[in-house]
């Protein structure tokens, strides 16, 4: 890796670190949930980076995939465990990065605690040469040890430029997988932890969108949007507050561009049996055979 895209990395994932401590520390009864996001990308915005991916607000069985959208008027509750999952690029390089708070009570710790012991764990052992099915055994058995069950259906994922998930995948179980983490890798690991059966299926839609492919449109004013929609992001996904400012319409807009097939909405991603779950993540590069963390505050 050159020297740019490695302070890319860095700067990315520090910004990302940051704006995930600010979130955390927003979380409280009686937020919005709108509010802390656009306070957490706003920040991100300041530092020099742009969001990767729009703050990912997700709240007890809601493992991942759920943004606010402008008017949502949502509000934290007391006793509610809250993932915040920020993302920061800086000319396209990641940082990704996500922990979980309690609001006001202390009844999910030893839930909260034990995906974060999972991700300490796991970076422990990573270098150049790991096999990503030896690092989900660690997840799987620290969790488990911890007295809950690791997520199994959800995993940790490669970045590479402006690509969020870029093919290596870095189970929460011991998948059997031989597939060696390599030297200037930059891998998104992410432990999931629940008190429920372990695995998450798909809900209703989180507001979180993504480009799949381009074709002209006749509708002239969706065809400028779309446009828009390919300059600004990319590959990498966005949310319908981050169009209001192309188009006042912009969620009548969405619709049209789901309706062709040109981009996709991600689902919310719930735990099948209701149960809570909680999230840990940092990304991690692979310098000198060992694994850097670049999201630490």
């Amino acid at each position: 890796m050159d020297e740019h895209a490695l302070e890319c990395v860095r700067k990315a994932g520090a910004i990302a670190g940051e704006a995930r401590e600010l979130g955390l520390g927003m979380v409280d009864q009686n937020v919005k949930l709108v509010d802390v996001a656009m306070e957490v990308e706003a920040l991100i915005v300041r530092r020099g980076a742009l969001p990767a991916f729009p703050v990912n607000i997700s709240i007890n069985e809601v493992a991942a995939h759920f943004t606010p959208n402008s008017d949502d008027q949502t509000v934290f509750n007391v006793g509610d465990v809250v993932k915040i999952d920020v993302g920061a690029h800086v000319d396209g390089y990641i940082g990704d990065t996500a922990a979980t708070i309690e609001v006001r009570t202390k009844n999910w710790q030893g839930l909260i605690e034990s995906s974060n012991r999972a991700l300490r764990m796991a970076i422990e052992m990573v270098g150049d040469g790991t096999p990503v099915g030896a690092v989900g055994a660690t997840i799987r058995s620290s969790i488990i040890e911890s007295g809950y069950r690791p997520v199994a259906n959800l995993n940790g994922h490669e970045m590479k430029r402006y690509n969020l998930h870029a093919g290596l995948s870095v189970p929460n179980i011991d998948d059997g997988n031989q597939t060696k983490i390599r030297s200037d890798m930059i891998v998104a690991i992410e432990p999931f932890s629940t008190n429920g059966h372990g695995h998450v299926s798909s809900s209703k839609p989180g507001n979180i969108y993504r480009f799949i492919r381009d074709r002209p449109l006749r509708d002239e004013r969706a065809a400028s949007f779309f446009e828009r929609i390919k300059q600004e992001f990319k590959s990498l996904p966005f949310c319908e507050r981050w169009c209001d400012r192309f188009d006042p319409m912009a969620n009548h807009q969405l619709k049209i561009l789901l309706r062709h097939g040109l981009i996709s909405s991600y689902p919310t991603l719930k735990e099948i049996n209701s149960s809570v779950v909680s999230q840990s993540e940092h990304t991690v590069i692979i310098v000198n055979g060992r694994a850097e963390v670049t999201t630490k505050p």
